[in-house]
C-alpha cells in the first residue's frame, strides 16, 4: 500500500514538473487564479454595487472613480465585470461537472461491458451529437425558457457526448491490459476492477477535456446570454452586458470591449492550462499541432 502511494506521488510530481515547464500554461494558470480570486472576493475588490444605477453618470469613460467607465444606466462596469466572472465561472463549473459525471459514467459502462449495452448507450450519444453543441444548448433553453438554471442544464447536456465518447475510448484501450486481466482472473468483481484499475488509468484525457470544455461552456453561456436566453437583466453577466451595451458602442465602446476582453482572457487562460495539462499527461503530444 505504501509503495502504491509513493508511486502515485512520484507520478504526480513528474506531471507537475512537466506542466511547470510550459510557461504559457503557468502564465494562464496565474491569470486564471487571479480571476477566480476576484470572483470569490468580489464584494471586497469592488467599490460599487453591480446593479446600482446612477443616471447622472451614464456612459462615463474610464476614470479614477470608475476605472472601466459606466454603462447606459450609470452602473460601474468594473463591478459588473467582476461579479460577472463569479456567475460565468459558476455556470462553467456546474455545467461541466454535470457533463463529467453523466458522460463519464455512460462511457465507462459502455466501454467496459461492450455489446448491447455499448450499442444502446452510444446510439443515444450519437443522437445528441447530431446537433452542434451550441445549437443543442440553444434548443434546450428555447424549450425550457431563459434563465441560468436552464443554461447550466442545456450546456451540461450538450457536453455529455464528448465526455462519454472520450471515456469509452480510454476504457476500451485499458480494459484488455494485463493488470486488468490479472485482477479478473483473481476473481475481482467488476465494480472493483472499474474503480481500482480501469478508471484511474483512463482519467488523463478526461482531465484535459474538462479544462478545455470549461472554456467552451463559459463561451456558450455568454453566447446564450447575448441572445437573451441566459442571465436576465439586471444580472451582471458578460454576454448580457455586451448585448445590452451594443447600441451604445459608438459612444462608449468600453461598455462592450471590457466584458468581451474578460471572456477572451478567461477562455484563453483555460485553453492554455488545458494545453499544458495535455503535454504533461502525454508528452508524446507536446509537439503535435
Amino acid at each position: 500500500m505504501a509503495v502504491e502511494v509513493s508511486k502515485s506521488q512520484s507520478q504526480l510530481s513528474r506531471i507537475f514538473k512537466q506542466w511547470r515547464r510550459n510557461r504559457r500554461a503557468v502564465v494562464g494558470a496565474f491569470i486564471l487564479m487571479m480571476i477566480i480570486f476576484m470572483a470569490i472576493f468580489a464584494p471586497f475588490v469592488t467599490r460599487y454595487e453591480p446593479q446600482k444605477q446612477n443616471m447622472r453618470n451614464r456612459l462615463q469613460p474610464p476614470s479614477a472613480e470608475h476605472i472601466f467607465g459606466t454603462d447606459q444606466f450609470g452602473r460601474d462596469t468594473y463591478s459588473r465585470v467582476v461579479y460577472g466572472a463569479r456567475l460565468s465561472l459558476q455556470v462553467g463549473f456546474f455545467s461541466i461537472g454535470m457533463a463529467l459525471l453523466i458522460g463519464c459514467t455512460l462511457g465507462l459502462v459502455a466501454g467496459y461491458y461492450g455489446g448491447v449495452i455499448d450499442n444502446v448507450i452510444m446510439r443515444v450519444v450519437d443522437v445528441l451529437m447530431a446537433l452542434p453543441g451550441f445549437l443543442l444548448a440553444l434548443s434546450i433553453v428555447a424549450a425550457l425558457g431563459p434563465g441560468l438554471q436552464n443554461v447550466v442544464l442545456a450546456i451540461g447536456v450538450s457536453y455529455i457526448p464528448s465526455f462519454a465518447r472520450m471515456m469509452r475510448s480510454a476504457v476500451i484501450s485499458t480494459r484488455e491490459l494485463d493488470y486488468v486481466d490479472a485482477a479478473r482472473s483473481l476473481g475481482a468483481k467488476d465494480r472493483r476492477i472499474i474503480l481500482t484499475h480501469v478508471l484511474p488509468n483512463s482519467i488523463s484525457p478526461i482531465i484535459v477535456l474538462t479544462t478545455l470544455s470549461m472554456a467552451g461552456a463559459i463561451l456558450s453561456a455568454a453566447g446564450l446570454s447575448f441572445l437573451g436566453m441566459g442571465a436576465q437583466p439586471p444580472t451582471a453577466e458578460w454576454g448580457s452586458m455586451i448585448a445590452n451595451s451594443r447600441p451604445f458602442i459608438r459612444v462608449s465602446h468600453w461598455a462592450v470591449t471590457i466584458p468581451g476582453l474578460a471572456i477572451f482572457t478567461t477562455v484563453m487562460c483555460l485553453n492554455l492550462v488545458g494545453d499544458g495539462l495535455r503535454d504533461a499527461l502525454d508528452p508524446r503530444l507536446k509537439n503535435v499541432g
